[in-house]
């Protein structure tokens, strides 16, 4: 009773640190855009391509260091995956209420549906189990502390305990059977890739399909996002030639 107590006060103590990393992840969004778009509308017509990118990745390092500056003065440091889900919520609302008008039906409903499966994506993903490993060995629960070769030690008695907790054939993938210990989860994860700070989870043997997928979602929807780009630029000069 008392660790539930425990549990529910820390919960209700993150919810307004959680609140002020949103707060400061979109306003971060809304500040590279912002700049963006003035970079795009002085330096358009008298300037080179070359000129605008690297313009643009100057804004793009100006709002990371906004960022740490933030983080050092005020002690609140931006969501990584809010500010990938604010990314996404901008270019949707840029779409509906600018692009929109300028595309085919097809198109309007293809888009729609991509970004709402991004939103389910990302939302799985940061839900989703990784594979964490419930029970393991009696070692440190900070393996960093030890020797070069107590880690090494580890990591082979690691996936000793990784194929025996399968309990699948030999043929297995060196995925399937490697775990990890995640410094950023706390955690041992089971088919141990990397940890995604974007999507606020690790990457292991259980979520690595969801993840490719969610990429793949990324890349998918960025080509939808170019080709309504262009159907709206191409209606726009017809309209002005008419």
């Amino acid at each position: 009773m008392l660790q539930l107590q425990n549990q529910r006060r820390r919960e209700n103590l993150a919810w307004p640190s959680l609140i002020a990393r949103c707060f400061v992840s979109c306003n971060m969004v809304l500040l590279t855009y912002f700049a963006l778009s003035l970079v795009t509308r002085f330096f358009s017509n008298s300037s080179s391509l070359l000129l605008q990118l690297s313009l643009s990745a100057l804004v793009l390092l100006l709002v990371m260091g906004l960022g740490g500056w933030f983080r050092r003065l005020l002690g609140i440091h931006a969501s990584a995956p809010a500010f990938v889900f604010f990314n996404i919520l901008f270019i949707w609302c840029f779409y509906v209420f600018i692009i929109r008008k300028g595309v085919s039906l097809f198109m309007d409903i293809l888009f729609n549906g991509e970004v709402a499966m991004l939103i389910f994506g990302l939302c799985s993903m940061l839900k989703s189990d990784p594979g964490v490993v419930r029970h393991v060995p009696s070692f440190s629960d900070k393996p960093t502390e030890g020797s070069v070769d107590e880690l090494n030690n580890l990591d082979e008695d690691l996936e000793l305990l990784a194929s025996g907790l399968s309990h699948e054939s030999a043929e297995d993938s060196i995925l399937e059977r490697r775990v990890r210990y995640c410094r950023n989860c706390t955690a041992y994860i089971k088919g141990f890739d990397h940890h995604c700070p974007a999507f606020g989870n690790c990457i292991g043997q259980k979520n690595y399909l969801v993840f490719m997928a969610l990429l793949l979602g990324f890349i998918v929807t960025e080509a939808s996002f170019l080709a309504c780009s262009s159907d709206y630029t191409i209606s726009r000069i017809h309209s002005s030639e008419v």
